[in-house]
């Protein structure tokens, strides 16, 4: 597989002696979260801060990876690095306007038999994640409840348009959602796209993350919870088939709380 550097990294990323596979992969820094070890592998990130000339820092997580596999169609037996697959969903999500991280660089080797991946998104400065800007005494910023509704309508806005396409995120926390405000608006991100997949039908999709997203967001109340879904279906009231796919996901939550 071909490595990936983002337009406009390289100059930055030579500039910081982090323009390699080798250079990245040698890189020495503090764990930014501790490593996921198993199955005779490892999964780890750090997060670092690159210099530029006369500029404030930039920052930028570099996730690396030995032997942490996950099967695929494509790899049944053996599995293949997890990054493979959340690079090829960043390059997906990219491909149909969703918007993620930005990707500084892809690259996967193989050492001893032992596969490897490092994958670099950039910072997502001044953003915050859902549960954080929803829980009130948790977040830094207080949101007012007119800013609050364009956060509900601007996430929901960007969730349709993913299931729109047919990609089902697979593990839709609030925290994997990060928001920042824009005036009286907000911009999305979406995050963590290990287990991200394309399904046959949108109605799989949106009915498997609604339902995830539904029983995760515990800081909404049940009509904040209808209010939220009216702006993902963009209807006032509830049509016969919305009203339908919300029984779905009610019922879809019941049967994991048995």
């Amino acid at each position: 597989m071909t490595d990936y550097l983002g337009e406009g990294w390289q100059t930055l990323l030579s500039k910081n002696n982090l323009a390699t596979y080798g250079s990245l992969w040698r890189l020495k820094a503090d764990w930014f979260e501790e490593p996921n070890i198993r199955r005779g592998g490892w999964s780890g990130v750090v997060k670092v801060s690159l210099k530029q000339t006369n500029d404030d820092p930039v920052f930028i997580f570099i996730k690396r990876q030995e032997n942490h596999l996950s099967r695929t169609w494509r790899h049944p037996i053996k599995g293949a690095a997890t990054f493979i697959r959340e690079y090829n969903n960043l390059r997906l999500f990219h491909k149909y306007d969703i918007p993620t991280p930005e990707l500084v660089y892809f690259g996967a080797r193989s050492n001893n038999g032992k596969p490897q991946a490092i994958i670099a998104t950039k910072e997502l400065v001044g953003y915050q994640p859902l549960n954080v800007l929803l829980h009130k005494s948790g977040s830094s910023m207080i949101i007012g409840s007119k800013h609050r509704q364009a956060l509900f309508k601007e996430t929901a806005k960007v969730l349709y348009h993913m299931h729109q396409h047919r990609i089902q995120h697979n593990s839709l926390h609030p925290k994997h959602i990060f928001a920042k405000p824009l005036g009286d608006n907000w911009d999305i991100r979406i995050i963590d796209l290990e287990t991200a997949k394309r399904r046959v039908f949108k109605q799989t999709a949106s009915l498997r993350d609604l339902a995830t997203l539904r029983r995760q967001m515990t800081e909404l109340t049940d009509k904040e919870q209808i209010t939220f879904f009216k702006a993902y279906v963009n209807e006032a009231k509830l049509s016969i088939k919305s009203k339908k796919l919300w029984s779905q996901i009610k019922n879809r939550i019941l049967k994991k709380s048995k």
